[in-house]
């Protein structure tokens, strides 16, 4: 099921509600307890090793120019918040997935931060914390991300799908790698 939805994801026709009921059920089946500690296992196993110097490196260029950092994901807030703080990122919008009498429940809060809701929830952030988008920067793999990177002043597809790469193309927006 998962790689279906991913093929969904790659070819921007995931349907988002329903693959969050998907991938948050899982997390109806554990204590929040057994969740941290699975969750520190995840980071030691997974995502340490896969820290890639060159995005380490530019998260500081953008901190050494006072720049306001600002994760935006689709993926939920429960595997996410710990990678952003991880990379020292204190403002994150995520999909936050609800927990009720100290339990995850399986459904998540508010709109989910995928496609045209990425924008949606930023306009809602920069409302909120007297932030504008003059001069921002935007930095995607995925096509998904299309709304959000034609918001900004400053796209930049990062080792992107096919897709993306080409939109990146016609409209001369930077492509960088952080792989190689």
């Amino acid at each position: 099921m998962n790689d279906r939805f991913y093929q969904d994801y790659k070819a921007g026709t995931l349907d988002i509600n329903a693959y969050l009921r998907f991938a948050l059920e899982p997390l109806t089946r554990h204590s929040l307890e057994e969740l941290e500690t699975l969750h520190r296992e995840f980071m030691a196993e997974h995502i340490e090793p896969m820290m890639l110097p060159k995005a380490l490196a530019l998260l500081e260029e953008h901190r050494s120019r006072g720049d306001q950092l600002l994760i935006i994901t689709a993926t939920n807030g429960f595997v996410t918040r710990p990678i952003a703080a991880r990379l020292g990122v204190d403002q994150i919008l995520a999909t936050d997935p609800e927990i009720r009498d100290g339990r995850y429940t399986g459904n998540f809060l508010g709109i989910p931060t995928f496609q045209q809701g990425k924008v949606t929830r930023l306009q809602e952030w920069l409302a909120d914390n007297h932030h504008h988008l003059d001069d921002a920067w935007f930095y995607s793999d995925s096509i998904n991300d299309l709304p959000l990177l034609e918001a900004v002043a400053r796209p930049v597809a990062v080792d992107p799908d096919e897709r993306l790469t080409a939109i990146a193309g016609e409209r001369s927006w930077p492509i960088i790698s952080l792989r190689d």
